[in-house]
């Protein structure tokens, strides 16, 4: 059960963990140390918008959420939205127009989906040191590598905008210095020698909301794939190619063997996910590397990664020896497991991953 915090509690806990001292913070917020005492022991109402930013800031916390507990302390709108109301007086008719139709939950949440379908981010993840592309990466992360005159990163950017796209991060780690193009956003894996993909892609936590796409970098994908992503209206959903087997033939340096398998049921909902070994009789496919969250989905996902990181840090996690160096597939066990449904977007063919010297020359072959 994802526990449910005030306000002043969760500033205190978030303050103790940066190693920040009370007097300290009241300084760099411009507050008295006795007012953010009252505050952190919800002896007053939270702050306003103006100090809630601040804290935002400096203690690293997203300002979403911290408006939204600001909102439940003080019983009123939310600080953000109080102040954007003000500012735009014309969302006023819009508004009545919402309580006279008598939109309930159901009606908001259709709505809220068709807004956030056309505000889709992606965010890629591009840290890993693609050891096994040996020579062709020794001074490129693989995402650079070249196709047909193009950089894989720069085709799968051209497919996002293709689907109209355009709010793009990436993760950067090994040779992170390659990698400069310009309108995206960049994050920093620390420690890409030591994490794998699940723990890289929170490095960009903050900006895991809305809805939004998590890709593998080393993967080469038709625009028609976004689209089927985008298509979907559940909250979790993966990218999954059904027409997937031809892709393993002579395929020597990444047996079948290391496929990440899906078997999904007639809903076609996750029911197992990895390097698993698939009956004749199971339903099944290989993911491809794209996850699809919706704004409820990406929370589902951060809560629980966050839970798991508390409980298995240092330990075995599913299929990975330690929690550090889990797949996003062993999370996405993790949810299915705890009774998440997460949905297959379906698709044959229509992609492929660049994960060894094999994979690099052949894709070479096909583009030339």
């Amino acid at each position: 059960m994802v526990k449910i915090y005030k306000f002043g509690s969760f500033i205190r806990e978030f303050r103790i963990k940066k190693d920040i001292g009370q007097r300290e913070l009241a300084k760099k917020i411009n507050i008295s140390a006795s007012y953010l005492n009252d505050i952190e022991k919800n002896k007053r109402p939270a702050p306003k918008l103006e100090i809630l930013k601040k804290i935002s800031k400096i203690l690293d916390i997203d300002f979403k959420y911290l408006n939204d507990l600001a909102s439940i302390s003080n019983k009123d709108i939310a600080p953000d939205i109080y102040e954007f109301i003000k500012n735009k007086p014309e969302i006023t008719s819009f508004l009545r127009i919402l309580k006279e139709s008598d939109f309930n939950k159901s009606d908001l949440s259709d709505l809220e989906k068709k807004i956030l379908k056309n505000k889709t981010k992606v965010l890629i993840v591009a840290a890993g040191l693609g050891s096994r592309l040996k020579k062709h990466t020794e001074e490129l992360p693989k995402c650079m590598l070249d196709f047909g005159g193009k950089t894989l990163l720069q085709r799968q950017i051209d497919a996002y905008k293709q689907n109209g796209i355009k709010d793009i991060s990436l993760i950067k780690g090994y040779k992170k210095n390659k990698i400069n193009y310009k309108g995206i956003k960049y994050f920093s894996n620390t420690d890409f020698k030591n994490n794998n993909i699940l723990n890289s892609i929170f490095y960009a936590e903050k900006i895991i909301n809305g809805n939004i796409i998590i890709s593998y970098s080393d993967i080469l994908f038709e625009p028609f794939v976004v689209k089927r992503a985008l298509e979907s209206n559940h909250d979790i959903s993966i990218v999954v190619d059904i027409d997937w087997r031809g892709y393993y033939v002579n395929r020597k340096e990444h047996p079948i063997t290391e496929a990440e398998n899906v078997i999904f049921n007639s809903d076609n909902e996750v029911v197992k996910i990895g390097k698993i070994n698939t009956g004749r009789n199971d339903v099944h496919g290989e993911f491809i590397g794209m996850l699809k969250l919706s704004n409820k989905g990406a929370e589902i996902f951060k809560s629980h990664f966050n839970r798991c990181k508390k409980l298995y840090w240092n330990k075995p996690f599913h299929r990975a020896k330690i929690f550090q160096q889990a797949y996003l597939t062993d999370m996405i066990q993790e949810l299915v497991d705890v009774g998440v449904k997460v949905n297959c977007v379906i698709i044959e063919k229509g992609w492929k991953e660049i994960d060894t010297v094999e994979d690099y020359r052949k894709a070479l072959v096909e583009f030339k």
